[in-house]
């Protein structure tokens, strides 16, 4: 087994949610709770099908993010994984209708930040052992960093 680090390239400002499905029809569905949850939103969205043809399958609405997730998708090259580009739009906002798709087995992040992929290859194919999303922790919030925590929280409109 050989363990490779995967870089997922997107723009600062682009959110990205990982994921982990079973079954081809990943991309409708998930495309489906995508647009039904928020309509007219921007998003691109790739699946690597894990047998058959083992195809990155792929859809979406918005051009730039179908790009991004086709060849971030492709260079993952990891059974039934999904990647799904957000633009001008959180994860909070799609997430559990993401999560409530029958076939999808496991959310691994959901993040604007930097975010590698640690792979797992052998002679089968390979898999997703975890992330690593943003940076390591550098202590622990002051008053001063709760306060503005919760300024940003209600500033945003998820807090009164």
């Amino acid at each position: 087994m050989e363990l490779k680090v995967v870089s997922i390239e997107k723009p600062a400002e682009v959110n990205v949610i990982l994921g982990q499905s079973h079954f081809i029809k990943t991309v409708e569905d998930i495309h489906e709770a995508i647009v039904t949850q928020v309509p007219g939103a921007k998003f691109g969205l790739a699946f690597c099908e894990a047998s058959g043809k083992a195809l990155v399958r792929w859809s979406g609405t918005d051009e730039e993010m179908i790009e991004l997730a086709k060849k971030n998708a492709l260079a993952l090259s990891a059974g039934h994984v999904f990647v799904i580009f957000l633009k001008n739009l959180y994860p909070i906002n799609v997430l559990n209708a993401i999560k409530d798709v029958p076939e999808v087995c496991r959310i691994f992040c959901a993040t604007a930040n930097p975010l590698q992929v640690i792979v797992a290859e052998t002679e089968q194919g390979r898999g997703v052992l975890g992330v690593i999303d943003g940076v390591k922790t550098k202590g622990v919030e002051t008053e001063e960093d709760i306060r503005e925590r919760k300024e940003l929280l209600r500033k945003f409109g998820y807090k009164l």
